[in-house]
């Protein structure tokens, strides 16, 4: 990359930066100042991340089963428990996605053999339920360019994690069953509704496919597999529940 396109690119990443700042919200990028491809849109994604401290983990998912999987840093400092209370100007869209998250248990570094699946799911120290709540420096996100919401950390804008599932092995994803409600109103119910396919196969492709750009697996990193319900939003104040069927629960409220 020219030193000419990685000026453009940090312009970039301060524009969408300061879109969610101060509130003035984009309708879409300029043509002059649009991710060239996705490579582009993930170094943008990067720097966005670094202006907001560690990163706290990735998020990954994959529209169909045969798709290649599409991931984003998520930053330590957005990180929620259970029933934590959201509040300030921060959350403006407050779109909601259900979803399974791992924690990594021990450092998976970059290596030239591939780990395996198994290799992998021993790795992770927990598994549990979680809410990602999407936000957007454009007006509407689902309007602006595809690499444009991609590069502005593909709508991250945090998530809330419930406690650690026992014998999460056992679970049988695609027959597990999924509501999320908003305060009391129940607005999406579904059943193995994960569009990768397969979720578990996300944790190796990203240990693997992933470490030129995380550098390798972290211990104590957050890996959330993609949404099970779309995007559903939110108003404030309200109160959110998801709950899985064997999964468990997990909750916040806007205030």
């Amino acid at each position: 990359m020219t030193g000419a396109r990685e000026a453009v690119l940090t312009q970039i990443a301060d524009i969408l930066l300061d879109a969610r700042r101060t509130g003035k919200f984009l309708q879409d990028l300029p043509a002059e100042l649009m991710p060239q491809d996705m490579d582009e849109a993930y170094a943008v994604q990067d720097k966005i991340a670094q202006a907001h401290g560690e990163i706290g983990g990735w998020k990954i998912g994959a529209p169909n089963a045969e798709a290649t999987p599409l991931f984003g840093p998520m930053p330590k400092a957005w990180m929620s428990a259970n029933h934590s209370a959201l509040r300030g100007e921060r959350w403006r869209y407050r779109g909601l996605e259900a979803e399974i998250a791992f924690v990594v248990g021990q450092d998976l570094p970059a290596r030239e053999t591939p780990y395996t699946r198994e290799e992998v799911i021993a790795a992770m120290a927990s598994c549990h339920p979680v809410i990602e709540v999407l936000e957007s420096a454009f007006v509407d996100p689902t309007k602006a360019s595809r690499l444009a919401s991609f590069a502005d950390l593909q709508m991250h804008g945090g998530f809330v994690y419930g406690s650690a599932i026992e014998n999460w092995q056992a679970i049988d994803w695609n027959t597990e069953k999924v509501t999320l409600t908003v305060d009391g109103v129940l607005r999406v119910e579904r059943t193995g509704s994960n569009t990768s396919g397969d979720l578990v196969k996300l944790l190796p492709w990203l240990a693997n496919e992933g470490t030129k750009r995380t550098g390798g697996l972290r211990k104590g990193q957050w890996i959330t597999t993609g949404s099970w319900t779309g995007n559903t939003p939110a108003g404030s104040p309200s109160v959110i529940d998801v709950t899985f069927s064997r999964a468990g629960n997990v909750g916040f409220r806007f205030e």
